[in-house]
């Protein structure tokens, strides 16, 4: 029960989200003083914004993120990702939630524990989830505020300057590093108000260094011996052995009506079931493969709109020779870029897309479901980003085996849904039948990390950022604001030219491109 009321309470983020009414609660988080505050209620509710809300989700995750890089497709014209076209509002959803909420409550969190040494351990917890809210800010804008960040931001004390990145990421580094490290030896009492390892601190520590061979990788383009050793330091520090000892969060108790829901599976199938479709780049590439997940993706259904607890027949047709991808860059005006006048089969039957509901959406059995896990950082991940360092030569142990255990631990992460996964025989069919080429290693292990990261939108739009795969295709349609280029970042909030001019000014100066979508982060480097 007690586990359960702080799920409740971080869903709620302390009355900032959609919940208004604490029930039996007598209290009000908002009014209670300093003094009185049970921080370990705030760590719960900082998680919460780690596997984030509907808000951004549905705006920077899959308005924008989910079709720029094709794994979903849209007609509908404020899915604004699809055809590259501008929204203020839709670009600046992550800073506008995450600054006033998740990353204000870790600072305060931090401030508190500090130099408590009751939350010793704790406080270590709460930098690694500080690294997890900004690595996502700073991937997506570039330079932002970091070091007066959570400070009074936009109160009398005045405003925050913009960080460089590359400030940021070697501090982040460190913060990882310090964490671990101090974590070491260590126990926590925080228990189920860590809604990610119940407070095992040896987890923690695995975690910690995760996260740091992913930001480590994220150096490869802009410094790669700097790359080298962080990764090596990863790796001796100690990464997931398991999926077992991925940081996932569980929606047991998710419902619709708070942010207790996995937010990707929430927009998906309960907030706009009917906005969107599996994209054709996505499907076709399973389907050439002929890729186990693509049943565990994908389904068909009648009529996207009927949910899933409306009956089993809504959860659709899950057979992968039936899934079938929309292309991206289609409307519904009645142009030449009407989907309508897509060929779907020209060569064969010569059906045209007349039906939008002849193409695949998320799998409701998994990814669309709102109790669905929120894979935060994996096992899975680890093993290919180590392969593609291994590669580089930048350590021991051979690509392949590497890849070979990314794609094996990728694939058996659906076990996690509380589903029958796929089996070991598909999996061995799977790679013999797609085997790891050193000729193409760098596009196959890229490729296997875009398929396992899909709702994990930000860290797929990142990598592929970074690796430069998979090779999608690009649109051009009329009115796109990149000159028909895929984005590569969002633009900054618009009050910012005024309310902050001098420092967002200073942070734009320092972008190749201006404060546009199509200038590139300090990593990502041509």
């Amino acid at each position: 029960m007690k586990r359960k009321l702080l799920y409740i309470l971080a869903a709620c983020g302390f009355g900032l989200s959609s919940c208004s009414d604490f029930g039996d609660l007598n209290v009000n988080p908002e009014t209670i003083g300093k003094d009185g505050m049970d921080y370990k209620l705030v760590f719960t509710n900082v998680q919460q914004y780690g596997y984030g809300t509907e808000y951004e989700a549905w705006r920077n995750g899959l308005i924008y993120i989910s079709t720029m890089i094709q794994h979903t497709a849209s007609v509908q014209s404020y899915w604004n990702g699809d055809k590259y076209t501008y929204s203020a509002g839709y670009n600046s959803a992550f800073w506008d939630r995450m600054y006033p909420n998740g990353i204000r409550d870790v600072i305060d969190l931090m401030e508190n524990w500090k130099d408590n040494e009751a939350f010793y351990a704790e406080y270590q917890m709460a930098r690694i989830m500080k690294v997890l809210l900004f690595h996502r800010m700073t991937d997506l804008y570039g330079d932002v505020p970091y070091s007066q960040a959570g400070q009074g931001y936009y109160q009398s004390n005045g405003y925050p300057k913009y960080d460089t990145q590359e400030s940021i990421y070697f501090d982040m580094l460190k913060e990882l590093q310090e964490a671990a490290t101090n974590l070491q030896g260590k126990s926590s009492t925080i228990g189920p108000a860590d809604i990610i390892y119940n407070g095992d601190v040896t987890k923690w520590r695995k975690f910690a260094y995760s996260l740091m061979l992913r930001l480590g990788m994220r150096l490869s383009k802009i410094d790669a011996e700097a790359a080298k050793s962080w990764v090596n330091t990863a790796v001796a520090g100690g990464l997931f052995l398991s999926n077992d000892e991925s940081a996932i969060v569980k929606h047991a108790a998710g419902v619709t009506a708070n942010n207790s829901a996995e937010p990707f599976g929430k927009v998906y199938v309960h907030e706009d079931p009917n906005a969107y479709r599996m994209s054709e780049s996505f499907i076709n590439l399973l389907r050439d493969s002929k890729d186990p997940r693509l049943s565990f993706l994908a389904t068909v259904v009648k009529d996207p709109t009927i949910k899933v607890d409306a009956g089993n027949w809504s959860r659709g047709d899950t057979t992968a020779a039936k899934q079938l991808g929309m292309p991206n860059g289609y409307d519904l005006l009645g142009g030449a870029t009407d989907i309508k006048k897509y060929s779907l089969f020209p060569d064969k039957q010569g059906l045209t897309g007349d039906s939008l509901n002849m193409y695949s959406v998320v799998n409701r059995y998994t990814y669309g479901r709102i109790d669905a896990p929120t894979f935060l950082v994996t096992h899975a991940e680890n093993q290919l980003l180590l392969a593609e360092a291994a590669y580089r030569g930048w350590i021991s142990g051979t690509a392949k085996s590497y890849y070979d255990a990314g794609v094996t631990a990728a694939m058996k992460q659906f076990t996690q849904f509380g589903i029958q996964g796929i089996s070991d025989a598909a999996i061995q069919n799977y790679l013999t039948a797609n085997p790891f080429s050193q000729s193409t290693a760098l596009e196959q292990i890229n490729t296997q990390y875009y398929i396992n990261t899909f709702t994990d939108e930000y860290e797929s739009f990142a990598n592929w950022r970074r690796s430069g795969y998979p090779v999608l295709k690009t649109v051009n349609y009329i009115g796109n604001a990149t000159n028909g280029t895929i984005p590569r970042r969002f633009t900054y909030p618009t009050e910012e030219s005024t309310v902050n001019q001098k420092n967002y000014q200073e942070a734009v100066g320092r972008l190749t491109d201006g404060d546009r979508m199509t200038s590139r982060v300090w990593w990502d480097k041509l």
